[in-house]
C-alpha cells in the first residue's frame, strides 16, 4: 500500500506541480548527474528526469486503469454469463478465449495495435482485448463453484430470475477474488504499456511514459545511467507495489 500510494500521490500531485515543465529543455543542462536541483538528473535534452517521471506516471496510471476496469468489466459479463448457463455456448466462448491467449501477449497487442485505428490511446484499447480472457476465465470458473450451492437453488425456488441470482446472490460473494485480480491486473497492464511504449506503441511525444524514457535513455546507459535507473526502478517498484497488494489481498481475503 505504501509503494502504491507513493506512486499514485506524485502522479496526481503532477496535474498541479512538478520541480519542471515536464518538456522544458534547460539550455547546456544536458546529462547533469542527480543533485539537490535536479533530484534524479537531467536527460539528453536536459529535461528534468523527476518531473517526467512524475508526469508520465500519470499517463501510465491512466492507461492500466482504463485498461484493468474495461477488461475487467467486458471479461466479468461474459465470465458470469457463461459460468452460469453452461453448455455449448460456455465452450464456444472459452475457446475463443484460449486462441487469444494462445497468443504471446506483445505480439497480440502490437497486432491489435496495427489493425486499430491510430490515435494517442489506441494502447488502451489494444491491451484490453489482450485482458479480457483472463478476467473472464477468473470469472467463469468462480461462478461454476456457486452456481449449483444451496443458496442459489433457494433464489430459484423462490422465483428469482437469472440475473437477480446472479448480481444478488453469487457476484458479491466474487468480490474479493475480483478485487485482488484487478489489483494484480494494474501490475499487468503497467509492465504491459512500459513494453509497448519501449517499442515505441504506447503513449505518444511529448507526452512522456516511463516505457519511451527507457528506450530514450539506452544508448546513454553508461556516461548517464540516471536517465535509464530512474523509470526503471519506478517501473519496478510500482510493479510489485500493485502485484503484493494483489496478493495481499488474495490471501485475507480469498
Amino acid at each position: 500500500m505504501a509503494l502504491v500510494a507513493t506512486i499514485a500521490g506524485l502522479s496526481l500531485l503532477s496535474l498541479a506541480y512538478t520541480p519542471y515543465p515536464s518538456e522544458m529543455m534547460i539550455d547546456k543542462s544536458q546529462f547533469l548527474a542527480p543533485s539537490l536541483s535536479h533530484p534524479l538528473g537531467t536527460d539528453s535534452f536536459g529535461r528534468d528526469v523527476f518531473s517526467r517521471i512524475m508526469v508520465g506516471g500519470r499517463y501510465t496510471l491512466l492507461v492500466a486503469a482504463s485498461t484493468v476496469l474495461g477488461s475487467a468489466l467486458i471479461g466479468s459479463v461474459i465470465g458470469l454469463t457463461i459460468g452460469y448457463i453452461g453448455g455449448l455456448l460456455s465452450d464456444v466462448v472459452m475457446r475463443i478465449m484460449d486462441a487469444l491467449s494462445a497468443f504471446p501477449g506483445i505480439l497480440l497487442a502490437l497486432i491489435m495495435m496495427a489493425v486499430l485505428p491510430t490515435s494517442d490511446y489506441t494502447i488502451i484499447l489494444a491491451l484490453l482485448i489482450l485482458f479480457v480472457p483472463g478476467y473472464t476465465r477468473i470469472m467463469r470458473s468462480s461462478m461454476l463453484q456457486y452456481r449449483n450451492l444451496d443458496f442459489v437453488d433457494s433464489a430459484k425456488i423462490m422465483g428469482a430470475g437469472s440475473v437477480r441470482i446472479i448480481i444478488r446472490q453469487i457476484l458479491p460473494n466474487l468480490l474479493p477474488v475480483l478485487l485482488s485480480a484487478l489489483v494484480i491486473g494494474f501490475s499487468n497492464a503497467i509492465l504491459a504499456e512500459a513494453a509497448m511504449s519501449y517499442l515505441g506503441f504506447g503513449i505518444q511525444p511529448p507526452a512522456p511514459s516511463w516505457g519511451r524514457m527507457l528506450a530514450e535513455s539506452q544508448n546513454y546507459l553508461f556516461n548517464a545511467p540516471w536517465c535509464s535507473i530512474a523509470p526503471g526502478l519506478v517501473i519496478i517498484t510500482t510493479v510489485s507495489g500493485f502485484h503484493f497488494l494483489g496478493e495481499g489481498i488474495r490471501k485475507r481475503f480469498c
